[in-house]
């Protein structure tokens, strides 16, 4: 027992768990990512459709495959309309990514087994982003198993390598229902080195029936939302993969600098407290890399290193050359980062940290965690929440947000349907219009417990638009955010002006 309780896994385990969930549902919903993810997820709860994403009864959603939704869907329905249960699935992939590190580190390298975990567990950007709501941690995790069933298949004793190859396109199926395309990376990576390995092409990775079981997990979703949503592979195709590999149509950064102004310091700072070994590591690389051009055998001598080389840089480069990019695009990329530094500190004849040192840093990320939820933003859904229901007359329904940002959190934070509407009858496109209908449409539907909210600069062009249409807006109480909060009443008698309003 004594043995077990100074166990490394044991305690790598503790610290791993403490880190994912303690504070996690300590804030609301941040906008607009968080917001919105959890808005689509209580979308399919609510009305049972678990096969179209939709940010209201009215408009779908279609900028993303569904895995994440459902995800966070079955935790709420689980634990509760909680923003921690809407954080948990994003928590669980931390984890998973944790014990996937050390049992790759400990099939590459058994010696640096326990020191992956832990150089993992601790690394500032992923810690950071298993508090937030996003496709990006759930795409880790998959391709990440991906990965591991491929160095299982390549890499370990193992009499049935076509078992793992097998695991390896059902993980490839799951990252593809949950960000498309993206989700495909780790297949350039397998299929280059083992063009780059003789003699590791006896079991291919580009077997039947690992293919036709991606087929099976992967596409009928897909097919099903096709079929009924005529236009909508030629939308994902074109704007959702073409587009924003290739425009700057999505504002995310893609001036020719952009990649150095994201992930440089992405990878610098994210990677704390141990970006001085990975620093070391890049300043050796081209040494390492260099004899493996005319050599076939020190590829092979060399091909855990080849193998998180790859894994490392070639998407890395992808990433670069796309531009569209963003900070949490290269969070897969964490865990072999991860195990480089396990294995450079083998290489160095170094050991991990001691653990008061290791646990202070945990504390410190801790105490930044908890900081987060005391942190004034305008994108917190609680605040919003708490100012809607301190002005709010009555029950809220529905929320309506005019020509302005929709706080999609309030959802989860007031169990409210939230719009977006438009002054006007605009053109939009089919799929994702900006706005959900125009002014005229939301007032014909004569719904109670709405609350409607605009730009404190839009209040005056809003209310005598309201009024041109027979109504009145009365606004309550106090400008929030810069925001007018108002209700909409149909007029008495012509002419009549709302009390208040001027």
């Amino acid at each position: 027992m004594q043995g077990w309780l100074r166990s490394p896994a044991l305690w790598t385990a503790a610290l791993a768990t403490v880190l994912a969930l303690a504070f996690l549902g300590s804030r609301g919903l941040w906008e607009p990512d968080e917001g919105r993810y959890t808005n689509v997820a209580l979308n399919m709860l609510d009305s049972g459709d678990w096969l179209s994403p939709r940010r209201n009864d009215e408009v779908g959603h279609w900028t993303k495959p569904p895995l994440t939704y459902w995800a966070i869907a079955a935790s709420v329905a689980v634990f509760g309309p909680v923003e921690w249960a809407a954080r948990l699935p994003a928590a669980l992939s931390y984890l998973m990514c944790v014990w996937l590190c050390w049992r790759i580190a400990a099939r590459l390298a058994p010696g640096t087994r326990a020191a992956a975990p832990v150089v993992y567990a601790t690394m500032l950007f992923p810690f950071g982003a298993s508090q937030l709501i996003t496709t990006d941690y759930l795409l880790a995790a998959w391709t990440t198993l991906a990965m591991w069933a491929f160095v299982e298949a390549r890499f370990a004793p193992s009499p049935h390598p076509r078992r793992w190859i097998a695991l390896m396109w059902a993980a490839l199926a799951l990252a593809f229902i949950t960000k498309g395309p993206a989700g495909l990376f780790p297949l350039p990576v397998v299929l280059l080195f083992d063009f780059l390995l003789p003699g590791r092409r006896a079991h291919r990775v580009l077997q039947w029936f690992g293919m036709l079981l991606f087929a099976l997990l992967a596409l009928p979703w897909y097919v099903a939302v096709f079929h009924g949503n005529p236009g909508l592979f030629e939308y994902f195709v074109g704007d959702e993969l073409v587009n924003r590999m290739t425009t700057g149509e999505f504002g995310r950064h893609a001036e020719w600098y952009g990649w150095i102004e994201i992930y440089v310091p992405t990878l610098i700072l994210g990677t704390l407290p141990w970006t001085p070994t990975l620093w070391r590591w890049a300043r050796g690389l081209p040494a390492l890399v260099r004899p493996w051009w005319k050599d076939p055998q020190r590829r092979q001598r060399d091909a855990h290193w080849l193998l998180l080389v790859l894994w490392l840089l070639l998407p890395l480069l992808v990433f670069c050359f796309a531009r569209s990019r963003m900070p949490l695009y290269v969070l897969p990329l964490f865990v072999p980062m991860a195990v480089i530094v396990a294995l450079q500190w083998t290489r160095e004849d170094r050991h991990l940290p001691p653990w008061p040192r290791l646990l202070a840093w945990a504390v410190l990320l801790l105490a930044m965690k908890l900081a987060a939820a005391w942190w004034p933003t305008h994108k917190n859904a609680d605040a919003w929440a708490e100012a809607i229901t301190a002005r709010a007359p009555g029950p809220i329904h529905e929320v309506v947000f005019v020509e302005d940002m929709a706080r999609y959190g309030l959802h989860l934070a007031l169990g409210a349907e939230i719009e977006k509407i438009s002054l006007d009858a605009l053109q939009q496109p089919r799929f994702n219009p900006p706005y959900d209908e125009p002014l005229a449409v939301e007032l014909a539907e004569h719904e109670a417990g709405v609350v409607w909210i605009c730009k404190q600069a839009d209040w005056k062009t809003v209310r005598e638009r309201i009024q041109a249409y027979g109504y009145r807006a009365i606004p309550l109480g106090e400008p929030f955010e810069r925001r007018v909060m108002f209700r909409v009443e149909p007029r008495r008698q012509r002419g009549e002006d709302a009390p208040g309003a001027r």
